[in-house]
């Protein structure tokens, strides 16, 4: 009966919805992009996953602002200050911050190597020397690609830990907080995660466009893809922890 079912229970209910239809929204959103005209297969895939992953924290961010603070009769104050890192993922946490940091390195690193295309559009391509041919390979993750990945990136991360210092701040208990950082977390794995295989796809398709790269090539490959299986595992890690109505533990 509907009377029986107590107020958290249904807050929890609609925090739940509200972050499957974030992901429903991104995944709405994420076809047409995919499909649109456009000879650009690249930067199809990128604004379709970028938009799902921002619907995704969108929802998340959403299902958290449907929890009005408690109103408590007495209230306590611990002598130890609330802190952020201590409410989310302990060993997530850091692998997401090491993946946004090779995202970063990569479209730096990119952006500085890149080139125009052979139509001529700059920041798409890199050039590269085999035998003696000269030719642009790509897509490479140049500005062209990184302006709109870094954007949406900034944008993410700056509601993420917005969202992270309001709810270590706000009144509630631990078990609260925990759930709502690491779904808070998740989301933003998730943007993270996302862009990480975009770029990482761009890089390992110039490579295995050329038998030229020579050991720098090597180098990257063994960097890249072993990076790509770290972060499938970091990707899934965060869908399932936004769709469960509670956070899974990482212990």
């Amino acid at each position: 009966m509907l009377d029986t079912v107590s107020p958290e229970r249904l807050l929890a209910h609609a925090d739940l919805c509200a972050r499957w239809a974030g992901l429903t929204l991104g995944f709405v959103l994420a076809q047409p992009l995919a499909t649109m005209d456009s000879d650009d297969l690249a930067m199809r895939f990128l604004s379709a996953i970028t938009a799902f992953g921002l619907c995704a924290v969108g929802g998340v961010l959403l299902g958290d602002s449907l929890t009005p603070a408690p109103q408590e009769a007495v209230r306590t104050a611990a002598l130890a200050p609330r802190r952020v890192r201590d409410h989310v993922p302990p060993r997530m946490a850091p692998l997401l911050l090491f993946q946004t940091a090779c995202l970063l390195a990569l479209l730096t690193v990119g952006t500085f190597a890149a080139s125009p295309d052979a139509a001529g559009r700059t920041g798409r391509a890199i050039t590269v020397t085999c035998r003696s041919v000269t030719r642009p390979l790509g897509p490479w993750p140049g500005i062209y690609y990184a302006t709109p990945l870094l954007a949406s990136l900034a944008v993410g991360t700056a509601a993420c830990v917005w969202a992270l210092r309001r709810i270590a701040h706000r009144p509630g208990d631990n078990q609260q907080r925990h759930d709502r950082s690491w779904a808070i977390t998740a989301a933003w794995g998730l943007l993270v995660s996302s862009q990480l295989l975009i770029v990482l796809g761009m890089i390992g398709r110039v490579l295995s466009r050329t038998t030229c790269a020579g050991m720098l090539g090597n180098v990257t490959a063994l960097v890249i893809y072993p990076l790509s299986l770290v972060t499938l595992f970091s990707l899934g890690w965060c869908l399932f922890t936004i769709v469960v109505p509670r956070a899974v533990g990482d212990e």
